[in-house]
């Protein structure tokens, strides 16, 4: 799906370029994601404020305790979570500020994201509007058990960390399908990629990260 870039202030291309040189350098390989965040406007998930550092790669504070994850990690998700085929229907658990959801929704025939904090949702709903992106659906509320509705999902991208794989979000995923998904507790937790067999899991340890903890609940 293309971006609607009319009216949005894009930065420059150089700034952009920057950015994906640096996810390359940084291990980031598959063309169609480097190329879906060159195109991405992440200026516009982040505070005005906050504006003139949408491009470095780096985490930023978008309120209530949460973050919008820096390029690299997003670009790392989006990478295994595609696969060498792109899975049809998503579901993401924690839209946060919509920028995830932005980048898969370009990327993938539907995108399902839940978000359990009420103004979160609200401004990333207006983000993907403007950006013309009529292929995510939004739900607010508990994402640790899913969005069982619309299950199974050819993959699931968690944006927040469980102290163990969730089987309620497994049980959700189809036969084949990817997740990743950071688990463990602060300080210690590991990105995984796990995959759905005839068998049963199949999980790969992908990288240390850094991510909020996967709460309960709405607000």
């Amino acid at each position: 799906m293309k971006l609607d870039l009319r009216g949005i202030g894009m930065t420059s291309q150089r700034t952009r370029d920057r950015l994906v040189q640096r996810l390359v350098e940084e291990g980031v390989r598959d063309p169609r994601v480097l190329e879906t965040i060159r195109q991405t406007p992440r200026h516009l998930f982040v505070d005005e404020a906050l504006a003139s550092r949408a491009y470095e790669d780096t985490a930023l504070p978008i309120g209530h305790g949460q973050t919008i994850s820096q390029p690299y990690i997003v670009a790392r998700m989006t990478e295994a979570l595609l696969g060498e085929q792109p899975p049809a229907r998503v579901l993401e658990v924690g839209t946060g500020c919509g920028y995830q959801s932005a980048v898969l929704a370009q990327l993938v025939e539907e995108v399902y994201s839940i978000e359990r904090i009420g103004p979160l949702l609200n401004a990333a709903r207006q983000r993907l509007r403007q950006l013309g992106l009529n292929n995510v659906r939004l739900s607010h509320g508990d994402g640790s058990g899913g969005w069982e509705a619309h299950a199974p999902y050819d993959a699931i991208v968690v944006t927040a960390a469980p102290s163990e794989l969730p089987e309620g979000l497994l049980s959700q995923l189809a036969e084949g399908g990817r997740m990743v998904i950071p688990i463990g507790p602060e300080g210690a937790q590991m990105l995984e990629l796990v995959i759905r067999t005839g068998e049963g899991v199949e999980r790969y340890a992908l990288e240390p990260v850094s991510f909020v903890p996967l709460l309960g609940g709405a607000s």
